[in-house]
């Protein structure tokens, strides 16, 4: 009697299991089912054909079955969902080339993703990420990669392997140094290393002589070195930072943070009082008979300089096409036909041309928010088009965004 009890109790357990893992299933496709219930409006855009997918803030937890089957798409937004990973059939899509996944819950870049092998710009920012994958050195169109507001304590030599790579945003993280062959970066013209742990600045980046925005606000560093080897350099941001006064930069340089408003006003001043001490100089050998020298350039007298402007005819050649990127196109298109030697001539505004038929620009800016100042640079700019980001705070790593 006790055997044939423990078994009738054996087979209810083993029963009630079935039931239970059957159950269990019933919930998942229902959930499954859900999740498959496209939110309004999505359907018509599945079906547009437009390049251009955008399905932010739609609280995806996962990626509907749908998109991997749209082989033309060229831009897919995903920010703002509660996306973990993403399907490996996302793979499919080659001609992928900007790809946002900000704002999501994702602890590790999906593998799909680096096998998007025409991807240009790849926006991982917001997520819980401390690493990136070596496959991520697949990506070898990639020329933008944003990933700030993660959990990156080192820098990931991953990106050493991504030879177009000028434009990184890895701002708001846990970094406290950089490594000493960071140089080796040489495509970089963008760096943001904003709201991480840094106490002293790091010397690596005195030798990326191609940086044009260097960013290192909301950082602990008490003392900047001079600045002026970095003769590219346009745009340094420097705020919150326990430092009274800004670093020595070149004239070139729009330097951002606690008394630079002052040194900027002083800086001006100086170039005026210089250009006006030209300018009498010159003043003075026209009045003695001389031909002056001005910004280095040999006024010519009248005749010679009528007779100049009428055989030569300036053209611009070498005119940067930029493309739907944050940084500027590496080719320069054309090339100078011949070599002419131009008489020097004062320039009185009419005689020069700027010949730009046949050019088409698809520009884009980056517009950095300090004291009072835009600054447009070449191909660093977060597309946002038809999206309306709503900046959350990530516990201990979020930016906010002070746009907002």
């Amino acid at each position: 009697m006790g055997n044939s009890s423990r078994k009738e109790e054996g087979e209810e357990e083993e029963e009630g299991g079935k039931d239970g893992e059957e159950e269990e299933i019933k919930v998942k496709k229902k959930e499954e089912e859900v999740e498959d219930e496209l939110p309004l409006g999505v359907e018509e855009l599945f079906e547009s054909g437009d390049p251009v997918l955008d399905l932010s803030y739609r609280k995806f937890k996962r990626l509907p079955s749908r998109v991997c089957e749209l082989m033309h798409l060229e831009k897919l937004y995903l920010c703002g969902n509660s996306l973990r990973t993403l399907p490996d059939s996302i793979s499919q899509l080659q001609g992928l080339r900007i790809l946002a996944l900000d704002f999501n819950k994702m602890e590790d870049v999906p593998p799909a993703v680096c096998q998007l092998t025409n991807l240009t710009r790849l926006y991982l920012g917001s997520n819980r990420l401390m690493s990136l994958p070596p496959e991520l050195s697949n990506l070898q169109s990639l020329r933008c990669l944003w990933m700030e507001s993660n959990y990156f304590q080192r820098f990931p030599r991953e990106l050493y392997d991504l030879p177009h790579l000028k434009s990184l945003q890895i701002g708001d993280n846990r970094l406290k140094t950089l490594p000493p062959d960071l140089w080796r970066m040489e495509a970089l013209r963008g760096l943001w290393l904003y709201g991480n742990r840094f106490e002293t600045f790091p010397k690596v980046l005195l030798r990326m002589e191609g940086l044009e925005i260097l960013d290192l606000d909301r950082n602990k560093i008490t003392e900047f070195p001079s600045l002026k080897r970095l003769h590219a350099l346009r745009l340094f941001s420097y705020d919150h930072n326990p430092v009274e006064s800004p670093p020595k930069v070149s004239d070139e340089v729009l330097v951002v943070g606690e008394g630079a408003a002052e040194f900027l006003e002083a800086r001006e001043a100086r170039n005026e009082r210089r250009r006006k001490a030209a300018e009498k100089e010159a003043e003075e050998l026209a009045l003695a008979g001389e031909e002056p020298v001005i910004h280095g350039i040999l006024k010519n007298s009248s005749s010679n300089s009528k007779q100049a402007a009428n055989e030569s005819v300036v053209t611009i050649d070498d005119v940067e096409v930029k493309e739907d990127d944050p940084l500027a196109k590496d080719e320069e298109e054309g090339e100078e036909e011949g070599d002419v030697e131009l008489p020097v001539t004062e320039y009185d505004g009419a005689e020069l041309e700027y010949d730009e038929e046949g050019v088409e620009y698809e520009t884009e800016e980056l517009i950095c928010e300090g004291e009072g100042f835009e600054y447009e640079g070449d191909e660093l700019e977060y597309e946002r088009a038809q999206m309306d980001y709503e900046y959350e705070e990530l516990e201990d790593t979020g930016r906010q965004d002070e746009g907002a």
